[in-house]
Formats: structure tokens, C-alpha cells, sequence
């Protein structure tokens, strides 16, 4: 596990280092309300060069940017509504998946299907700094 220490500001050298690992599969957001999940995907977009508004899919369940960058919010239905709507079939697309709110039930199921994953936890220590915990699989 790696973890960082940032400003809002120096978020690009988490993105760097997440990239030159990881270019495609799911990456799964922990962290509490106003942690930075929607704000390191919108970051995440803009360095790849994609100009699409990054917004939080919480009542979509789903948004897409660019071709194959997708962005997920299960807070509000959980894991089972996700399963029961065929989603687990969209993270198994080529892409960058972004899954805020997903769990260690969702890292097992990505894990026994063999979806190459990464977990991100998110958590605030003050109105700009942030620290993120990555743990590649």
C-alpha cells in the first residue's frame, strides 16, 4: 500500500503514479462525504485530456467521459442494486472504471473475475489536504 499525503492543488502526482501503474480496469473510491472522490475522477478526466463536465453519478448511478472512462456512484442503491442492474458486465469493458463508494464485497467479486482492480481510500485532514491510501491488487 502506498499512501500520500496532498494538497487539492498537487493532485496530479497521485494521478502520475496511479497512470504509470494503471491504465485500465476498476478503480474502487473509499472515503467519507466531501473526501475528494468526485474531485481525484474530475482531476483523473482533465489529465487524460478529456473534456467532459466530471459530475457525480449519485442519482445516475452512471456517467461516461471520453470513450472509455466511466464513472460510478453506488451510495445510494448499494452493491446488490448495482448486480441486479447487469452493471458488474459495464466494469468488465476496457477503461478506466471509477467506482465511488465501492466496498470489500465489490473488490471480491472484481478479484474471482479476474477485473484487474485498485482501491483508493480518501480521507480529509483539513479543507485543501487529503490523504490517499492506494492499494494495487
Amino acid at each position: 500500500m502506498q499512501s500520500y499525503k496532498l494538497g487539492l492543488d498537487s493532485l496530479d502526482i497521485l494521478i502520475k503514479d496511479v497512470l504509470s501503474h494503471f491504465s485500465s480496469g476498476v478503480v474502487i473510491l473509499r472515503g467519507d462525504l466531501a473526501a475528494g472522490k468526485t474531485t481525484f475522477v474530475k482531476e483523473m478526466v482533465k489529465t487524460l485530456g478529456v473534456e467532459d463536465e466530471v459530475t457525480s453519478p449519485t442519482f445516475s448511478l452512471q456517467q461516461c467521459y471520453g470513450g472509455n472512462i466511466y464513472h460510478y456512484d453506488i451510495y445510494n442503491h448499494g452493491l446488490e442494486h448495482f448486480i441486479s442492474l447487469g452493471m458488474l458486465e459495464e466494469l468488465d469493458k476496457e477503461g478506466l472504471h471509477f467506482v465511488e463508494w465501492g466496498d470489500d464485497a465489490l473488490k471480491n467479486i472484481l478479484d474471482e473475475a479476474d477485473i484487474k482492480n485498485i482501491t483508493i481510500d480518501i480521507e480529509k485532514i483539513s479543507k485543501n489536504l487529503r490523504e490517499y491510501r492506494v492499494e494495487y491488487a
